[in-house]
């Protein structure tokens, strides 16, 4: 059991505010102040510091915050586990937006096919929303392609995917493309802000010494569906993942970009809490959900 004021202080992590914290645990401020005080004395360190007016943990807090969100989690599934001990046991789990059109049809079709009785929860967010749900234990584990800090997370590679440009089949290029440079002057259809494939595409300009400013036009969609709809009808070039659009690209309705420096290789990720006593069963649901 999760001491109370290791609750305490996930919670001022959460808002790095110490009268934000007292309402959303509706105790008093000195309450908050006096379980913080209590951690520092007994781990015989500090746990925040202010920089100005904002609280940030310290370097020792950052330890302890992340060793406190794997207990919590485990805390979580241990609990399930006792209440589903004589059942099958329920999976909750977060996906991206493209590794959740793309692949886990396929992925929880063979599943459902091997486990029958299997109690599935799936959640589709991107990547930073994913993995705050996992840290608050929310969810068991994530599937991802956006970064991560490795230090909070232990993963595996689940695979490794061609990231590509595409565009309408009878889409007419204001200058034929040779390098991405060359796009610039195209209507860019891009992923919102936090999802993984945009974080890709921007990590693929930032190595080039551009940004995604340096398109002339933007237009940014939340939906991948939305978003390869709009491709195929000529409203603008896109990049994505091969597994996503390999429908379209087989029927034709969209085409591949030949760009020097394209393809890259992204890494789709299997992710979970560092530390967590439930490694092993994390690491044979890899297996088993592995294609």
């Amino acid at each position: 059991m999760l001491d109370f004021r290791m609750e305490t202080f996930l919670t001022v992590c959460r808002y790095m505010n110490f009268t934000r914290a007292s309402e959303k645990l509706n105790i008093t401020q000195p309450a908050v102040s006096q379980h913080i005080r209590f951690l520092e004395k007994h781990y015989n360190t500090k746990l925040f510091r202010y920089e100005g007016k904002k609280l940030r943990l310290t370097g020792a807090g950052e330890i302890l915050r992340s060793a406190s969100l794997t207990m919590m989690r485990d805390e979580q599934s241990m609990q399930n586990e006792m209440r589903g001990a004589e059942q099958e046991v329920e999976i909750r789990f977060g996906v991206t937006r493209t590794i959740g059109d793309a692949v886990m049809g396929q992925v929880l079709e063979k599943y459902l096919l091997k486990y029958p009785r299997a109690k599935i929860h799936m959640e589709v967010e991107n990547t930073r929303d994913l993995l705050a749900r996992l840290d608050e234990g929310m969810i068991d584990f994530a599937l991802t392609e956006g970064f991560f800090k490795k230090s909070g997370y232990d993963s595996q590679v689940y695979s490794r995917e061609q990231y590509i440009a595409v565009c309408g089949r009878e889409y007419v290029f204001q200058k034929e493309p040779d390098s991405i440079e060359d796009l610039f002057g195209e209507r860019l259809l891009s992923g919102e802000e936090g999802s993984g494939v945009r974080e890709v595409f921007e990590r693929c300009l930032e190595a080039e010494n551009h940004n995604i400013e340096d398109f002339d036009s933007r237009l940014e969609v939340g939906s991948m569906q939305t978003m390869k709809e709009l491709t195929k009808a000529g409203c603008g070039i896109t990049f994505l993942y091969e597994a996503a659009v390999r429908r379209e690209l087989e029927e034709g309705s969209l085409r591949k970009i030949l760009l020097r420096g394209f393809p890259l290789t992204h890494e789709f990720t299997f992710i979970w809490r560092k530390g967590s006593i439930y490694a092993d069963w994390y690491r044979e649901l890899f297996r088993r959900f592995s294609v």
